[in-house]
């Protein structure tokens, strides 16, 4: 180490962070991280200039060491971040494990130049192997720290941890060198200074905000001590063994050392490339010897407090999907469930981006997914977009769409005794991951809990429609009997025609009785909902769209332009009389919802063998949960003296033509209505006959 080039670069190194240390005192928030970052720049200055005109020496050697315990004091702190204010026990003694060693291998570094020269050698070897064990035991802090951090927080921490993942994954290697003996190993301490420099950088672009230096524990954090352990063991071996190659002078210790060699090098070659072999490593070990990567108590109280929320707008559906997401530290979910026509749709959302993917609206693909779903298969997409999902999972029938769409990355399937009564669709994050067999039973479990409270809430709100309907019955026969007395009234004033149809008085009397029939009449009618009976309905024949838009429309139409746009000469098998109604209801709203300056724009156009009809204003728009809970719930008006049933109703007339009806609407940002019926075949056999 007295080499120009080893003075050099460890003056390389110690110019470069005292420039970082200058450039970060400049307007620094104040703060133990802070502080602790400020100060392990300074030690790893002093270390990089001190191993530059004093290498070997204690005073070098202390140097570093309070450099990587500095460092080690900023990760504890960082650490200290959980929700409840609280670190694990088992985190906070393998920081003191950590610290430890790098005590023992400071009172080494003392201890060495005092020694005799017979005993000196051994210190040094001593403190080579603790110094792999430190520099070991930093970096898994620095995974755990970074691996546990939330994800919307590990950015500002990303690059400092970079950079002291940089310095002591080169200790490592370097120290494992020196401790095997390896000529390599002196080349790259001569060149250590120069990693310093490199490293600079990440610190010097490092965010100086208070808020950049607390980042948020997605969940108590857990720590695998294990994997400290297998290290210091694997060391540990190594270095037994490679004494024992040296100097050993009996033929079974050099066959035993030779043998237990090999077989460390055969269980590496065989798990290294293999990754079921991994996985099922990594399952087993993460079973019975990891700590839980859950909190399940602090888990289960949030699952169970976001469900349960009172005092707040929230639907049901949107808590649902929120709850899971937070389980994965989802941005984002939809939840996808059966409506009462036998169909498919989205039943509530959570923090969606843009507009739901036209696919998820129509429940399009979950006819033969759903009934596979009874048993709380969990969906992770990824594994069916690039294979490697087991056979049963990859034989799931899932729609095309949600799998060409990136942004789902899991389905939950929400399941009550036996029967799946929600699907949870959750974004991707922004650090995509397989789930382990932890997230799968998290998930099943809590899709249990979830689907009981989905079932609940679906119960109670057909309980209360029916009380809506039995509540209409009771205004009915009430209207009834008021429509008997008017007839008795009309009969009454039939039998007396006869015999005073010359008075002028009476006719006079006569006159006004009927205008005031007629009146209470159209008040009875007014109280109404008429809807055509399933039985009473004409079968299906081709009908021409031109004539009937354009007559709904000029029949809708008032003081308001509508547009009629597309190919509006298709011919589809529908009702005439149904459709003209249904029409007539979604370009009534469309028009009272439009400002007088915006035209309703009514768009015709062919989607393979269906028509489609969409009805598109410029109004104030819909939320999610009206849409999904109120917009077709019969007898719920937002008009002032509506019947709440014209959608409803219109959705009905349409579904009984073998149609569909959607519904496209933001808050904001208008709604469109789009109605999709099957085409007349009979124009394309006549072309077929013309050109055969």
């Amino acid at each position: 180490m007295d080499s120009l080039l080893a003075f050099w670069s460890h003056a390389l190194g110690a110019v470069a962070v005292s420039a970082v240390l200058l450039w970060q005192l400049r307007g620094w928030a104040s703060g133990p991280a802070q502080k602790l970052l400020l100060a392990g720049l300074l030690t790893t200055a002093a270390a990089a200039w001190f191993w530059a005109v004093s290498p070997g020496t204690m005073l070098a050697a202390h140097a570093e060491t309070a450099r990587n315990l500095i460092w080690v004091a900023m990760l504890f702190v960082l650490s200290d971040n959980a929700e409840d204010g609280k670190r694990q026990r088992g985190v906070s003694l393998v920081y003191g494990a950590v610290a430890l060693v790098l005590g023992a291998q400071a009172l080494i570094d003392t201890l060495a130049p005092f020694a005799r020269p017979e005993d000196r050698a051994s210190l040094l070897a001593t403190g080579n192997v603790l110094r792999t064990i430190a520099a070991s035991g930093a970096l898994i802090l620095v995974h755990n720290l970074y691996g546990q951090s939330a994800a919307a927080s590990r950015g500002p921490i990303r690059l400092p941890m970079l950079g002291l993942a940089l310095l002591w994954v080169y200790d490592l290697n370097l120290y494992t060198l020196q401790m095997l003996h390896v000529p390599t190993g002196n080349d790259l301490a001569e060149v250590r200074g120069g990693l310093v420099a490199l490293a600079a950088p990440f610190f010097a672009l490092t965010r100086s905000d208070s808020t950049a230096w607390r980042p948020k524990l997605s969940r108590a954090a857990t720590f695998q001590s294990l994997s400290l352990l297998a290290l210091c063991s694997y060391f540990a071996i190594m270095a037994l063994l490679s004494a024992a190659l040296r100097t050993g002078e009996w033929d079974w210790l050099r066959s035993l050392a030779i043998l237990v060699l090999a077989g460390m090098t055969v269980a590496l070659a065989v798990l290294l490339p293999s990754r079921r072999a991994r996985s099922w490593t990594r399952v087993k070990i993460a079973k019975h010897f990891f700590e839980h990567r859950y909190d399940y108590r602090a888990e289960w109280l949030r699952f169970a407090a976001t469900l349960g929320a009172r005092g707040n707008d929230t639907p049901l559906a949107s808590r649902l999907v929120r709850a899971f997401a937070d389980i994965l530290e989802a941005p984002a979910g939809l939840l996808v469930a059966p409506d009462e026509l036998g169909g498919f749709g989205v039943a509530g959302s959570w923090q969606w981006p843009g507009r739901v993917p036209a696919g998820a609206l129509g429940g399009e693909g979950f006819g033969a997914l759903w009934p596979q779903l009874d048993e709380g298969r969990i969906l992770e997409l990824d594994a069916h977009r690039y294979r490697w999902g087991s056979a049963a999972d990859l034989a799931l029938p899932l729609p095309g769409w949600l799998l060409d769409d990136a942004t789902f990355w899991i389905g939950i399937p929400l399941v009550h005794g036996e029967t799946t009564v929600g699907l949870v669709l959750l974004a991707a994050p922004e650090l995509r991951r397989p789930l382990d067999w932890e997230d799968f039973d998290l998930l099943r479990t809590a899709g249990r809990q979830a689907g009981s409270s989905l079932a609940e809430a679906i119960g109670q709100q057909r309980l209360g429609e029916a009380q809506r309907f039995d509540e209409f019955n009771r205004r009915f026969a009430f209207i009834l009997h008021d429509i008997k007395n008017l007839v008795s009234q009309l009969k009454l004033l039939a039998r007396n025609a006869e015999r005073h149809a010359d008075n002028p008085e009476w006719r006079k009397d006569m006159v006004a009785t009927l205008q005031g029939s007629v009146g209470k009449m159209n008040d009875l009618l007014a109280r109404l909902a008429p809807a055509a009976a399933p039985a009473a309905r004409p079968p299906l024949r081709a009908t021409e769209l031109r004539p009937l838009l354009a007559a709904t429309i000029t029949a809708h139409r008032s003081n308001h332009e509508v547009r009629l746009l597309g190919d509006s000469g298709l011919e589809v098998l529908a009702d005439p009389v149904g459709l003209e109604q249904a029409l007539g209801h979604l370009l009534a709203n469309a028009v009272e919802a439009s400002p007088i300056a915006e035209p309703v724009t009514v768009r015709v156009s062919r989607a393979g063998t269906r028509a489609r009809i969409e009805i598109s204003d410029a109004g104030p728009g819909m939320d999610a949960d009206f849409v999904a809970t109120r917009l077709f719930a019969p007898f719920a008006s937002t008009k002032q003296g509506g019947f709440g049933i014209g959608a409803y109703e219109a959705r009905s007339l349409v579904h009984a033509m073998g149609g569909q009806l959607g519904v496209d609407s933001r808050p904001g940002q208008g709604t469109r209505f789009t109605i999709t019926l099957p085409l007349d075949p009979a124009p394309s056999v006549s072309l077929e006959r013309l050109s055969a």
